[in-house]
């Protein structure tokens, strides 16, 4: 239930607060007094969409708070619980601010929220019905939507969505394989040779880095040779080499050991010394072992350069792009090999899953059928204390072809005078008529998923009603909040004069802009209001008697 809203720089609204009550509160006004923000900002609140134009003008931000009171749910705890949330004393904070670049922020609890968390909550809070509901009372997927919560399908309805997805996809991925079928068996011929031409090169990661160092060996062994040789004697061979005068500058270093100790970590590095002068000295002269001019091996290398660089030519820029390319073409051709199996499996698959959906479509069309009987009876008594006691209701369902919502079309087919056969709702009803059509509905379908008492806004839903349907349309409001909050925006006094709470809604100028205020209405003011109501611009004393009576007549 909503305890208090609060509303800032929202529209006209520069500041207000409103407590709400338990019960039928009504909210009344002049044409253009700024009724409708209060159920705006409420379907703000609760994740609706945000826009820059909601913003005051000349201001940074707008601010929508409530406080509801809530029971400590499962269903509530398990949405508040992962962003740390917690109720307490059985009351919720939420909050929505938009900026005047259009970026919205959102908390619950004083914990910011992703704005979908509030729309996750909304179902358990609040249900909002404006006059766009009524628009969406025509389409067909919407009466099918109603006839299935009416029905409580939930469950039934998801999974006949999964199934359809699933055989959807299969036959897609089957007919894609049927259309490139052909077209990759041209590509056969191709993809086999690239695959062979690739596997009897066997090529090695690397092996051509590798080809090229020993080509540039072979080329140069005179040079190698030079060079390993001079080293080689610089080293060891010659009679002044490294390693002879390391050794004879170690002589002479330890001699000094046995005189000065001090010395002694130098006879080690030059020991040390000598030793890396030895093994540096015996890989040059194996490394000269191994060098001789190979004429043979080095045309085996050009050969063998010149074909990896044919390949590169065609399948990349290196060994290991060829060898990528060679994955690929194997793929493609395991592809071709095992579509037949594919495309069995995949047959095999859509059989199956339209099995399956069939079975399950039709124990969904079995659950709306039987729903659908009841919610036409239910409605045309609600309809009836409405003032339209010959109106009926049926809810037709046919066959239509495979959806994700099934295998129905349905569709409210409406007469609201005797001998009329029932025909399509939107070909039918006058404005008046939508407009208590869409209360009974949403009477049957107020039925909260938990037994919380949830707050039902509705926003001139008396729009083209008048007269004794106006009275039916206060008493459903009026039995709607024995259980459940209820707040109504309404022109019309009869349904006004049903409030346990009026509010009246009043715009008026300030430093040069207008601004809304919304005021909660003692006895004496709310007579007053509802006298305007009847009278009009000039309030007569018959105005203010007849209000008294309705007031009286309708206190129940």
């Amino acid at each position: 239930m909503l305890l208090e809203l609060t509303i800032e720089n929202y529209a006209v609204v520069e500041r207000l607060t409103v407590r709400f009550h338990s019960g039928l509160n009504l909210l009344t006004g002049e044409t253009g007094s700024g009724k409708s923000i209060v159920v705006d900002a409420l379907g703000l609140l609760l994740g609706g969409r945000a826009s820059a134009d909601m913003v005051r003008t000349g201001e940074a931000r707008a601010r929508i708070a409530g406080i509801f009171e809530v029971a400590n749910s499962a269903p509530i705890r398990h949405l508040l619980e992962p962003a740390g949330i917690e109720i307490e004393e059985c009351e919720l904070l939420l909050e929505r601010e938009i900026l005047s670049g259009g970026k919205s922020r959102a908390w619950a609890g004083s914990r910011p929220v992703a704005v979908s968390l509030l729309r996750d909550l909304a179902p358990y809070l609040a249900d909002i019905h404006g006059q766009h509901d009524q628009q969406l009372l025509f389409s067909a997927d919407a009466q099918r939507d109603m006839l299935d919560a009416f029905a409580a399908a939930g469950e039934l309805a998801v999974e006949v969505a999964r199934i359809y997805r699933e055989w959807s996809t299969a036959g897609a991925e089957l007919a894609d394989l049927e259309r490139s079928e052909q077209e990759k068996l041209r590509l056969l011929d191709l993809w086999s040779f690239q695959r062979k031409e690739i596997e009897e090169a066997a090529l090695g990661p690397g092996e051509d880095a590798a080809l090229e160092n020993e080509r540039r060996v072979l080329q140069n062994v005179q040079r190698l040779e030079e060079a390993a040789g001079a080293a080689y004697a610089a080293l060891y061979d010659s009679p002044e080499s490294s390693l002879s005068l390391t050794r004879l500058a170690a002589k002479r270093v330890e001699e000094l050991c046995r005189i000065d100790g001090s010395v002694d970590s130098v006879r080690e590095q030059l020991s040390a010394a000598a030793l890396s002068l030895e093994e540096a000295s015996l890989a040059l002269r194996d490394y000269l072992g191994r060098l001789e001019a190979n004429p043979a091996r080095l045309d085996e290398v050009e050969d063998r350069l010149a074909l990896i660089g044919r390949l590169k030519r065609k399948y990349g820029q290196s060994v290991e792009s060829i060898l990528e390319s060679l994955d690929e073409v194997r793929g493609k051709i395991r592809s071709v090999e095992n579509a037949s199996e594919r495309m069995e499996e995949l047959g095999r698959r859509l059989e199956q899953l339209s099995s399956v959906f069939e079975q399950r479509a039709a124990e969904l069309t079995a659950v709306r059928q039987a729903a659908a009987q009841k919610l036409g009876k239910r409605v045309e008594a609600e309809l009836t204390q409405l003032a339209m006691e010959r109106a009926v209701l049926r809810v037709e369902i046919t066959p239509s072809p495979w959806s994700e919502s099934g295998a129905d079309r349905v569709g409210f087919l409406v007469s609201t005078n005797p001998g009329e056969e029932p025909r399509a709702l939107e070909k039918v009803a006058s404005g008046g008529e939508i407009s208590r059509i869409a209360l009974a509905l949403k009477t049957c379908l107020a039925a909260p998923k938990t037994p919380l008492i949830r707050t039902l806004v509705f926003d001139e839903v008396d729009a083209g009603v008048g007269g004794a349907a106006a009275e039916g349309v206060g008493r459903r409001l009026k039995k709607l909040a024995a259980a459940n909050q209820v707040l109504c925006v309404t022109h019309l006094p009869q349904i006004a004069s049903f409030a346990d709470h009026h509010y009246r809604v009043e715009k008026h100028e300030a430093a040069g802009r207008a601004v809304a205020r919304v005021e909660e209405l003692d006895a004496a003011a709310r007579t007053y209001e509802i006298g305007r109501m009847l009278s009009g611009q000039k309030l007569t004393p018959e105005a203010l008697k007849h209000a008294e009576q309705l007031i009286r007549m309708n206190m129940v």
